[in-house]
């Protein structure tokens, strides 16, 4: 699915989506919309979702949004967007602000490596697929930084910390697509 959900309507206008774009929190907005409520506060600063106040660092829009690129007022709405995420796209520097961002960056991953409509960087897929390979060698591998057998279930915890420490790096490599893709740098 690549749109907001059927019968939902944009909960800034409540209106049907015009220009749908999801925020890095997962919510969908009518792309003008966001932009409004972005105009309406510091123009230094990246709005706040209005509806779990997380800031949004990262605006998509849907791909049958960005294929009207060719009518003047979606041109606009998408290159406002793209202004957006150029201006604050980077800002996800903090090791919260990406852990919340993981489940929206690897839902969107993984839509986009198995749909073969879509296209992924061929280097991207191959660092994706290395990291994942590399972990999940290190998780069956015996030798570990806290052995399982010596600590029981604390041993655990360098596995866990190995397969965080991928998922965070495969989200920051999606990100940049997608920063690329939609910032226009």
């Amino acid at each position: 699915m690549d749109g907001p959900p059927e019968n939902d309507v944009c909960s800034i206008c409540h209106g049907s989506f015009h220009v749908p774009c999801q925020a890095n929190c997962s919510h969908w907005f009518c792309g003008n919309c966001i932009l409004q409520v972005w105009d309406h506060g510091s123009a230094i600063q990246a709005c706040k979702c209005p509806l779990c106040r997380r800031p949004i660092t990262l605006l998509v829009p849907s791909e049958s949004a960005s294929s009207l690129h060719r009518d003047p007022e979606v041109c606009v709405v998408l290159r406002r967007v793209e202004q957006y995420n150029r201006h604050f796209g980077q800002h996800a520097n903090g090791l919260l602000q990406r852990m919340q961002d993981l489940p929206f960056l690897l839902r969107r991953l993984l839509r986009d490596m198995t749909d073969p409509q879509r296209s992924l960087p061929f280097f991207i897929r191959a660092r994706v697929y290395l990291a994942v390979l590399l972990s999940g060698i290190y998780v069956l591998s015996p030798v570990d930084l806290i052995p399982e057998g010596f600590l029981g279930i604390i041993g655990l915890l360098d596995d866990l910390i190995i397969m965080f420490i991928c998922f965070l790096h495969v989200a920051a490599l999606y990100r940049s697509v997608l920063l690329f893709r939609h910032g226009g740098s």
